[in-house]
């Protein structure tokens, strides 16, 4: 249920009323060549929140757009929307679209972007966003298998293909396709909370966070184990996350040696297991201090690491924050 006072939106999911601030206005650049999935990717995820987010669409000359498709969009807004936008997303397009050198008028668009708005590229954006300098000196990510055309082009971006998204400062890149919405749903998830975020995802049928990064999607042989997969093993980890999960035992869950658990795990995760669990529980601790207000301590022994002082140093090590700072910048109190 969506209330507004003015600018200010309070959203209601089931009992929590969180208190959000202004609506956020986000702005989507579609250029020649776009992906119609990933198109749609913004206002359907960011939208799904009720009310939080407003997102419009504009062409960088205000003219129909053509898309990866056999079809033409006629877009509502020009280039002028990208000025009053808190958020910018600069949508992926067809790879023969790519251009070598940025178009003017594409360029002008770009330089229309406040400084203070976030930007966000969804696939091959990440091509047009470096071309303008903002990656350069920066992590950023793109499609894994256009990574080696990425760097040949961009030397000066840090690029990371192994992974689902990486936010540098206020500029968020993400991989392919559908880490659009993983990417997205970090957006609500950093503004608004694990909860509200969970919520969307359990709207949109899609997880609230994927473990793992683009390893996992690369093309590329699959050791044949002759075994069930890991998946099994992993679900129940996630249920187990306060008990002792090393290699051994999730073997046996999987019913493998704990070697060829351990590749067969790393080849579909695209990470150790070691430090997918480790992941996992600083994941949960995430949830627990924006949703609680359990003592660290008691948040470590939840969720499975042995002391509060091993919580700490793996929540800093991930998110790069203690997690108390952290609990205060996303811990939304109840309102009545």
């Amino acid at each position: 249920m969506l209330i507004r006072h003015g600018k200010k939106v309070i959203v209601r999911y089931d009992r929590a009323i969180i208190s959000s601030g202004k609506i956020q206005q986000v702005a989507v650049l579609a250029l020649e060549g776009v992906y119609p999935f990933e198109l749609g990717i913004p206002s359907r995820i960011l939208e799904a929140t009720d009310g939080l987010y407003e997102v419009s669409t504009c062409s960088a000359d205000g003219r129909p757009v053509r898309t990866a498709s056999d079809f033409t969009i006629d877009v509502p807004h020009g280039p002028e929307l990208l000025e009053t936008a808190d958020i910018v997303v600069i949508d992926s397009i067809a790879p023969p679209n790519i251009p070598e050198e940025l178009p003017d008028v594409v360029a002008g668009a770009l330089d229309r972007i406040p400084a203070h708005a976030r930007v966000v590229s969804i696939c091959t954006g990440a091509f047009i966003l470096a071309a303008t300098g903002s990656l350069d000196g920066r992590r950023a990510t793109t499609h894994w298998n256009l990574a080696d055309r990425f760097r040949r082009r961009f030397p000066r971006v840090e690029l990371d293909p192994g992974v689902l998204f990486v936010e540098e400062g206020r500029i968020l890149t993400s991989a392919g396709a559908a880490s659009g919405v993983d990417a997205c749903l970090h957006l609500v998830r950093t503004d608004h909370g694990s909860e509200i975020a969970a919520a969307v995802a359990r709207r949109c049928i899609v997880p609230p966070f994927r473990d793992g990064g683009q390893a996992q999607y690369v093309d590329q042989p699959v050791p044949d184990t002759g075994n069930a997969g890991t998946a099994p093993a992993r679900s129940w980890a996630i249920e187990h996350l306060q008990d002792t999960l090393d290699i051994a035992t999730l073997a046996r869950r999987a019913g493998m040696s704990p070697r060829t658990f351990s590749r067969r795990f790393t080849a579909e995760v695209g990470v150790s297991p070691g430090a997918w669990v480790i992941g996992q529980r600083v994941a949960r601790a995430r949830h627990l201090l924006e949703s609680t207000d359990l003592p660290i301590d008691r948040i470590a022994e939840e969720v499975g690491f042995a002391t509060g002082a091993s919580l700490r140093r793996h929540f800093h090590a991930a998110m790069d924050v203690a997690p108390t700072v952290y609990r205060r910048t996303f811990q939304h109190s109840p309102k009545q």
